[in-house]
């Protein structure tokens, strides 16, 4: 599970950590140490017809196109990788429209005795970490463009499964083309 997040590296920073060219245009987005379900998180996606990866900001919880309501949304903020491809509100995102979250740290809860301890798991090096997500475009009643993404969790790592039994899937760099369709 992935219910929280922190991004604050600077915009360039994640440029330069997911090789996108200094001259694409990028958001200006603030840092957050606590990024939840609904708010705006810069993605990274892979543009086919210039072969460049880009940077823009999307709405956390993937809303389907072929939904009534954006509050579906807060249902898929992430989606089993065990049956993505089969899920209706996955399926066509699966296939076409993948993304990279870039994150610090990820934050999951343990309970305790009398009630939950946080913690922020982050790489080793406490550098950038790509998690695999998903995005889709809806469009809302009032005829508005809303771009959403979800994030792919799996099964736990060691270290996290002391933590909760799901985890985001952790991209690496060498796994970043393979994802993004390059």
């Amino acid at each position: 599970m992935c219910g929280r997040a922190r991004l604050s590296s600077d915009v360039s920073e994640i440029k330069v950590a997911f090789r996108i060219p200094p001259e694409r245009p990028s958001p200006n987005f603030p840092p957050s140490w606590n990024v939840a379900p609904t708010d705006p998180l810069p993605v990274v996606r892979y543009d086919a017809k210039d072969h460049q990866r880009s940077l823009e900001v999307m709405r956390w919880g993937l809303v389907p196109f072929w939904a009534k309501d954006i509050k579906v949304g807060f249902s898929n903020i992430n989606a089993k990788a065990e049956g993505i491809e089969t899920r209706p509100a996955f399926r066509q995102a699966f296939e076409r429209r993948r993304r990279l979250v870039p994150v610090d740290s990820f934050y999951e809860w343990k309970k305790v005795d009398g009630g939950k301890q946080p913690y922020a798991i982050a790489l080793a090096d406490r550098g950038i970490m790509a998690l695999a997500g998903l995005w889709e475009n809806w469009k809302s009643p009032a005829s508005e463009w809303v771009r959403s993404f979800t994030i792919v969790t799996t099964e736990p790592n060691e270290l996290c499964a002391q933590l909760h039994n799901r985890m985001p899937v952790v991209l690496a760099p060498e796994s970043w083309p393979a994802w993004l369709g390059e």
